[in-house]
């Protein structure tokens, strides 16, 4: 069956929960898992107006401490439940494309996230990387909600 599972995170309450099951399910199948958390890139400029270096340079600190954070959290309940894990830090502007990537490039089996379920004209506007990875992943993707 699967052997390795991709588990994105976007720190959501519930991206936790669906990572929470899919080391328990990585456990029951003896796969193992890649955390993956995706951070969006700093633009140096918005609206036409510069952003200073120093702002730049905080805010690309912060968006790794957070990611740090939210891998950390993978990899607490994978040795938890002792399985197999390893962990990915990635900044880009489409989430999607990155998770589909590192899928491929870890040799990953089985991509299992999180869906708010927006449905109805919120989907439609907002958009969905869950959807997005549906639509463009030739791996297997198991959407937990």
């Amino acid at each position: 069956m699967f052997k390795h599972i991709l588990l994105p995170t976007d720190g959501s309450e519930l991206s936790a929960i669906a990572i929470k099951q899919g080391v328990r399910f990585a456990k029951s199948i003896g796969a193992k898992v890649t955390g993956f958390c995706v951070m969006p890139l700093e633009h140096t400029f918005f609206a036409e107006m510069e952003i200073p270096t120093q702002a730049l340079e905080q805010a690309v600190k912060r968006s790794k401490e957070l990611a740090e954070t939210y891998l950390a959290a993978i990899q607490k309940e994978a040795k938890e439940a002792e399985v197999s894990c390893d962990l990915v830090y990635e900044r880009s502007d489409f989430p999607y494309e990155g998770i589909i990537r590192v899928a491929k490039q870890k040799g990953c089996d089985l991509i299992m996230m999180a869906s708010h379920g927006r449905r109805g004209v919120g989907a439609l506007l907002i958009g969905s990387e869950t959807q997005k990875v549906l639509t463009h992943s030739n791996i297997p993707v198991l959407v937990y909600r």
